[in-house]
């Protein structure tokens, strides 16, 4: 359960979930690798039988380092719980597949992370769950995509890698009042520094703690967020029937990044702005989507449910992007040509549309073009670290020409 002190986040962030440990007085979180643990009491042989029992018994049920990234997690989203993964995927199935069954109907955004957007396309059909698709920026086509069997709405915003911000407390809303159960959010681009979506009226919030939470590009991890009675449940299931556990070591380490979140995302958006500004007035640059702008077409909506507008951005180009992307692969010298993002050092790559389109999102006419009319055809995905502005745009204008 997450403990809340009245603590702003810088505060929450370095200290939730985290005490001295009674035993040895370690200021910093304690390591705990064992799996096996020695209960106090006698437990039955299946998880299903440990409910009554406080304390730890088995690692893929849950063990103590992961407990202090969780509940810290819980803190700064304003949560009851968390359940920590192996990876940002593992969570969103966790969830997914934890709260869906054959029969139910998923919606889910037209454009959203590669690994969500086939997980629906490619597997969750398989096991009899309909998935539709709707750009969530229109509400009455959000609204005619709701059947009587749907149990999930799911939001990603801001959006990858289109960057598109769309309205959760006006969606939780809507869907509510259609009668769908959950409404989900991942919200990894914006972190609970810029939106705690639970506030907004969601019912779970997604992150890939890889990314900004664990900020240092060197853990694996997800996690969800929610009320303790849904998560309990999902844990059992979740957990240890799905078994994507995350490792104490890799919660150790995103539990060290988690502490300089706030400070980070200040850095990340100081950077980022300077950088977007450089390159919507840059000449070799036709397009930039980064929600601080005033030029972002959900500008007025970025303004309302962020507090920090991060680090990530879209911009395309005049040159064909393949041709620039060579260059940046053979000349950045600061930025890293790599994928991922939310670290601190700032990663770049090429997304084509005709690419993505074939691989990934599949979409219709009316879809596509949708998706063109923010991609063209691609976009380079910035994720802008808190290295220095200045020497971001110079590393960007030596490759733009």
């Amino acid at each position: 359960m997450s403990e809340n002190k009245g603590w702003r986040s810088e505060t929450m962030a370095v200290h939730a979930g985290e005490a001295i440990d009674p035993a040895t007085l370690a200021s910093s979180p304690n390591l705990v690798m064992s799996v096996n643990f020695a209960p106090e009491t006698l437990t039955g042989f299946s998880a299903r039988d440990e409910k009554d029992y406080g304390g730890f018994v088995y690692g893929r049920v849950s063990s103590p380092t992961v407990k202090q990234l969780e509940d810290k997690l819980a803190a700064l989203e304003g949560g009851e719980m968390a359940l920590a993964f192996a990876s940002g995927v593992a969570a969103a199935h966790a969830l997914i597949c934890g709260r869906l069954s054959a029969g139910d109907h998923l919606v889910l955004p037209e454009a959203n992370y590669v690994g969500i957007a086939e997980l629906a396309r490619d597997t969750l059909p398989r096991f009899g769950i309909a998935v539709s698709y709707v750009d969530l920026n229109d509400l009455q086509a959000v609204a005619d995509a709701i059947r009587p069997n749907t149990r999930m709405l799911w939001l990603e915003t801001p959006a990858n890698p289109t960057m598109k911000v769309c309205d959760i407390a006006a969606l939780a809303e809507l869907a509510h009042r259609k009668g769908v159960r959950d409404v989900a959010v991942d919200s990894t681009y914006a972190t609970p520094i810029a939106t705690q979506p639970l506030r907004l009226g969601a019912d779970f919030v997604i992150h890939s703690l890889t990314k900004y939470i664990g900020g240092h590009g060197d853990a694996m991890g997800g996690a969800v967020i929610g009320r303790s009675k849904d998560l309990d449940a999902l844990n059992l299931e979740a957990s240890v029937h799905f078994g994507g556990v995350m490792s104490p070591f890799n919660a150790w380490l995103i539990l060290r990044g988690a502490g300089t979140l706030p400070i980070r995302m200040r850095a990340h958006q100081e950077a980022a702005f300077a950088v977007a500004k450089f390159l919507e007035a840059h000449p070799a640059v036709t397009r930039v989507f980064y929600p601080g702008l005033a030029s972002h077409p959900q500008h007025e909506i970025a303004k309302r449910q962020m507090r920090n507008f991060s680090g990530m951005m879209t911009f395309q180009t005049r040159a064909p992007g393949p041709q620039i992307a060579a260059r940046m692969i053979r000349e950045l010298e600061v930025i890293h040509y790599a994928v991922s993002l939310g670290h601190l050092r700032s990663l770049i790559c090429w997304i084509g549309t005709d690419d993505i389109q074939q691989s990934t999102f599949r979409h219709d006419a009316a879809a596509l073009a949708r998706y063109r009319d923010f991609a063209g055809d691609g976009v380079f995905r910035l994720s802008v670290g808190i290295e220095n502005g200045e020497d971001l745009i110079a590393d960007l204008a030596r490759v733009l020409g």
